[in-house]
């Protein structure tokens, strides 16, 4: 049994002091007056120092893995290390949950990164579904981005949904000249960033992609129906306009991934879908590719969920970002990487929220002296992960004065 206390707990209804964490097993069993801890004899007790005691993060859109896994163009790590790796890397930011995104494309025009193979991208699958039966930190999930050219992926789409190794999937259109490439000067400066091409090269991909063979609506209409049948949530991608969301939400979809603009952002809300935005485009104060602001979507309250997309450390700084420099209310900020997530990938019933009976991930954050958000302890189904121990360096001398010799 583990008792976590002297903090400041964030339920699911605000953040509260003066109470403590009972953990028992694998699951949250009560928040109590702080004044009842003493009646539990031989709990461990866990110091939050002052600290956010917080449900752990759950990320539903992030491809960092393929960085880890491939971190050159021309190196392919093995799959197994890799997620062993990563996981170690996710615990330190605070996520517990992570949807591996990984694409499912036809041809990646960007580059010819090896992670990005079909065959590959099936190893990683595979590895996901085996952390499931082995020993891990984190709980590692597939968030399938299909694009719809992939005509030949169809099927091995279907089949890992069949193999319930899919637990949330997008329909993506990566088509230049339209969705999050609707700019196609920014899609020509964005491939050049990417590879050593002509204008003419690039003229050509730009022609080829545009005038590929997708899937019909026919089609994903009935992958989707499966994906449902099997409480796989379903999401859209890159949405940049009204009738597109009209489609979308006759998929099934819930979910709508990075609106391009406000006004389809604000449409989308209307329309009873949950909202992402990446938190790494809050740390930078914009899109990187000319789209919506995520801390406009936020003031705007047409925001519901942070991912990290492709940068982990920011989910943590994007939370206190928002709260201090925008003055979003903390607690919400809290819940766009805890609750709101855990609901739109149909998990709240055991994971998101500080709450009696849920599974126990749980995080303790403390402030350093110039307000950096520190992550200090984790927890995942009741165990304790890492602990970690900043110094100062008013410490470091002392320890060297003393080890001197002087007194």
């Amino acid at each position: 049994m583990y008792i976590i206390h002297n903090g400041k707990i964030v339920t699911e209804e605000k953040i509260i002091e003066g109470h403590a964490v009972l953990i028992e097993g694998e699951f949250i069993q009560a928040v109590i007056p702080k004044a009842e801890i003493t009646n539990f004899v031989g709990a461990r007790f866990i110091d939050a120092k002052g600290g956010y005691i917080s449900p752990g993060f759950i990320d539903i859109h992030s491809d960092y893995i393929e960085t880890i896994v491939s971190p050159r163009p021309t190196s392919m790590m093995d799959v197994d290390i890799s997620l062993r790796e990563a996981e170690k890397i996710l615990i330190s930011h605070g996520i517990t949950t992570m949807f591996h995104s990984l694409s499912l494309y036809r041809e990646d025009a960007f580059s010819h990164n090896p992670i990005r193979y079909p065959k590959n991208v099936q190893r990683l699958v595979d590895a996901i579904e085996a952390t499931h039966h082995e020993p891990h930190l984190i709980r590692h999930r597939l968030h399938a981005r299909f694009e719809i050219d992939n005509i030949d992926g169809i099927d091995q789409l279907v089949k890992n949904i069949e193999n319930n190794k899919v637990h949330l999937l997008s329909f993506m259109d990566h088509t230049p000249g339209q969705g999050q490439y609707r700019d196609l000067e920014v899609y020509r400066e964005t491939l050049q960033g990417h590879r050593d091409l002509s204008d003419d090269e690039v003229t050509t991909i730009i022609h080829e992609q545009q005038h590929s063979d997708f899937m019909s609506i026919e089609k994903m209409k009935e992958i989707a129906n499966m994906a449902s049948s099997k409480n796989i949530a379903i999401a859209s991608h890159d949405d940049d306009d009204i009738k597109k969301l009209n489609l979308v939400k006759s998929l099934g979809t819930t979910v709508s991934e990075f609106p391009i603009t406000l006004e389809v952002a604000k449409k989308a809300k209307e329309v009873g879908l949950q909202t992402i935005v990446g938190a790494p485009n809050v740390l930078m104060g914009g899109s990187h590719s000319g789209n919506l602001s995520a801390a406009e979507a936020v003031n705007h309250k047409c925001a519901d969920i942070l991912c990290s997309d492709y940068y982990p450390p920011a989910l943590l700084h994007a939370i206190f970002e928002l709260s201090e420099k925008y003055g979003h209310d903390l607690h919400g900020m809290f819940m766009m990487v805890t609750l709101n997530p855990a609901k739109a990938v149909l998990m709240d019933d055991e994971l998101g929220s500080i709450k009696a009976g849920k599974k126990a991930d749980l995080l303790i954050i403390e402030r350093m002296e110039d307000g950096y958000p520190m992550l200090t302890t984790t927890m995942v189904d009741g165990a304790l992960i890492t602990t970690t121990n900043y110094r100062s360096n008013s410490e470091m001398r002392r320890r060297a004065y003393v080890h001197a010799g002087n007194h």
